[in-house]
């Protein structure tokens, strides 16, 4: 039996002091554990930093905030491992998540990116909508589990020889990344989804953080559609359940039209409602009818909220030529390591 790789954890770090500790712990715990972890602080304004150096492992202080693919990026060039393993820090991994994801490096020669799924609950239990929250992502990403075109680098590992190849990640974005660097990895590479590889998240806890965490990431929507929408891309949220969410809300005035006239927007919202089974029986067996209600209407303001955020998006695309991915001209190597 041949010799597993050497891994090193990337953990990209931006005031997670709340969660860090419990990421780092389940690094300490793996079966196949890392020659190193690198901690990268983004500019840290919490006790991040602190809890990292309380842990022993090495960390990274970028002198501003750059954002995830910076951090990336120079967790990649300060490490040494054949095998580079990121995981965020606001995930804590299951013992064998390591071990289980070079298992199918390993029987997969062409395999560029291999990644997980999340847990059904959440890393630190804080509600209704975290848990929402938690099962939406758990739904969709455990429906997609095999050969897909969309990588999710929150609990994925990939080869160093296949970042050195591609390049770094794109500093321009602070969100979509995974989108533009899915589309590098196809171009010569496999992307692997397994429920091999376990993490625990840790999501927005209430209403207003979470719909604007997601009309922030729906503004890059414009350009990671073309990745989502490949025959295996990894799509969160069904075409018919955003645009009947859409429609939901535009035809409210409706309501107000005559006795017929709640019967259109209430004709969206079934049709929201249906167009994503697997999500809306999940949400029932986990919280009974009560929850499930509660979570589809929550559902429905981050739908609203992607679609809102995406309109914005293409319009500061329209007006400012420096808003959306780096143009690439040539590569930039990642890191000065030879013969990894």
């Amino acid at each position: 039996m041949s010799q597993l790789p050497t891994v090193s954890v990337v953990i990209p770090v931006y005031n997670a002091a709340k969660t860090l500790r419990r990421c780092l712990e389940s690094v300490a715990a793996q079966t196949h554990p890392p020659v190193e972890v690198l901690v990268v602080d983004d500019g840290s304004t919490d006790g991040s930093r602190a809890v990292a150096a309380s842990a022993g492992v090495r960390v990274l202080a970028q002198p501003v905030n750059g954002g995830v693919s910076a951090a990336r990026n120079a967790g990649v060039a300060a490490s040494t491992g054949e095998v580079v393993f990121f995981v965020d820090s606001d995930v804590a991994l299951a013992p064998d998540a390591i071990g289980n994801a070079l298992a199918v490096l390993a029987d997969d020669p062409r395999c560029g990116c291999v990644y997980g799924v999340y847990a059904p609950t959440p890393l630190i239990d804080d509600g209704p909508v975290e848990r929402y929250r938690v099962l939406h992502l758990h739904s969709a990403l455990t429906r997609a589990v095999g050969p897909v075109d969309t990588a999710v680098f929150a609990l994925a590992a990939v080869p160093r020889a296949v970042l050195r190849e591609l390049g770094p990640f794109d500093e321009n974005l602070r969100s979509a990344e995974d989108d533009e660097y899915s589309e590098r990895l196809l171009t010569g590479y496999r992307i692997r989804l397994t429920d091999t590889v376990v993490g625990w998240h840790d999501e927005a806890d209430r209403l207003l953080p979470l719909l604007g965490e997601q009309y922030r990431r729906a503004q890059l929507l414009p350009w990671s559609l073309r990745n989502r929408y490949r025959r295996r891309g990894l799509a969160l949220n069904p075409t018919v359940g955003v645009l009947a969410a859409g429609l939901t809300v535009l035809t409210l005035p409706a309501a107000f039209l005559g006795p017929y006239g709640p019967a259109v927007p209430a004709a969206c919202l079934a049709l929201f409602t249906a167009a994503d089974p697997p999500l809306v029986a999940l949400l029932r067996r986990s919280g009974g009818t009560g929850f499930c209600v509660q979570a589809l209407g929550v559902h429905l303001l981050v739908n609203v909220a992607l679609i809102t955020g995406a309109v914005v998006g293409l319009v500061r695309a329209t007006l400012d030529p420096s808003f959306g991915p780096s143009s690439r001209t040539a590569a930039r190597p990642l890191d000065s390591t030879k013969g990894r």
